[in-house]
């Protein structure tokens, strides 16, 4: 039986050793490599790119309401329809609108005929008072002609050629054709004063009509709001509203959603938006089309954060405190083909990148300003 040998462990020749740490120097190296350049690029280039998942598409959608009550007797669009500005959607029974403006024209005819009426009447008046001018030059003639006669027999009465019973009828005829005179002056004046009479009856005739010809437009303009159109271009959404439903005033029955007027919005954190400025260009990446890039520029900025205009906005000033960082809404103008439009629709997910490139030295110029306006301050 042989003996055990006693056995060593096998080492690594140096070789071996020498390609292991070439291996691990290439590796270090190429580390070294791709974390310098990938801190060059965020330095040179990808510092200026601002990027949020926390966007989604949205419309300024149209809320469809009815100007007057009553019943609903078509409704002339389906869920999803695209339609048209202008074009009807709902009818509501214009049935008692249609009495009310009839009423009102039956008013208008009434006080126009009023107004005719009173003119003819203003007309027979001007000949009354024709007549009584005349009558009353005749009156004043004949007491003018009494006087005189008067007057001319007291020299005789005097003179004993007449009777002083003659020379008292003279004057007797002098005052009842001076009364006469004064009476038809009297009846001349009345028939004037009613010509005014008549002529305020004309004004107030036609003020009844004017007010009949706007109770009018208004029931028109009701009537009219019986037929419910459209006012944008869209697609309707979220249809409520059926035949025979009675629908209030301002009662909501349909939205309609703008689909060409899409555009995104996108919520930034505060900490990236020092360089963010209206037109800057974006790239969109929709869920909805993988693979596929949109483009679009930056519009417009939200005055507030979002939590300003929520329903409860916060009260920092009460209670613990907790720093979170803010978001602000940016609304992002979408430039895409009609064959994207045909899929978008509001709410959908959108990855948004901004390039603020042109903006790298916002943040050294806001900087410079500052010190500026300290060192004047001082």
């Amino acid at each position: 039986m042989n003996a055990p040998t006693d056995s060593k462990p096998e080492t690594a020749s140096p070789a071996k050793r020498k390609r292991i740490r070439i291996v691990l120097l290439i590796l270090v190296l190429i580390a070294t490599i791709a974390g310098g350049s990938a801190l060059g690029y965020h330095l040179l280039i990808g510092q200026y790119f601002q990027d949020t998942d926390d966007a989604y598409l949205h419309a300024d959608s149209v809320t469809v309401s009815p100007k007057v009550g009553g019943y609903v007797t078509e409704v002339l669009v389906r869920d999803n329809e695209d339609v048209r500005a202008g074009q009807p959607l709902v009818i509501i029974d214009s049935r008692d609108y249609r009495a009310q403006a009839d009423q009102y024209e039956a008013q208008i005819s009434v006080a126009e005929a009023n107004v005719d009426s009173i003119r003819a009447q203003i007309k027979e008046q001007e000949a009354t008072i024709a007549q009584a001018l005349a009558q009353s030059n005749a009156a004043k003639d004949n007491a003018g002609y009494a006087e005189r006669e008067a007057s001319r027999y007291a020299p005789l009465v005097a003179a004993g050629a007449e009777k002083v019973e003659t020379l008292e009828s003279k004057r007797n005829d002098a005052r009842q054709t001076k009364n006469q005179a004064a009476a038809q002056r009297a009846v001349l004046q009345s028939a004037q004063r009613r010509i005014a009479s008549l002529e305020a009856q004309v004004r107030q005739a036609q003020a009844q009509a004017q007010s009949a010809r706007a109770q009018l437009h208004a029931a028109q303009v009701n009537l009219s709001a019986t037929t419910i159109v459209a006012s944008v271009d869209g697609r309707v959404g979220d249809k409520t509203v059926q035949v025979g439903q009675y629908v209030q005033t301002g009662a909501r029955m349909m939205d309609i959603v703008p689909l060409s007027g899409l555009y995104a919005t996108a919520n930034f954190k505060e900490t990236q938006l020092g360089r963010v400025r209206i037109g800057q260009p974006v790239e969109l990446t929709i869920d909805a089309l993988p693979g596929v890039t949109l483009y679009g520029t930056v519009e417009s900025l939200s005055p507030g954060t979002g939590s300003e205009f929520s329903l409860l906005p916060p009260q920092n000033a009460t209670g613990n405190f907790t720093k979170i960082v803010q978001r602000v809404p940016v609304r992002i103008a979408l430039d895409a083909t009609p064959e994207a439009r045909a899929v978008l629709v509001p709410g959908m997910s959108v990855t948004a990148e901004i390039d603020t490139t042109a903006q790298k030295h916002a943040l050294k110029r806001i900087v410079d300003a500052e010190d500026v306006h300290a060192q004047v301050g001082q």
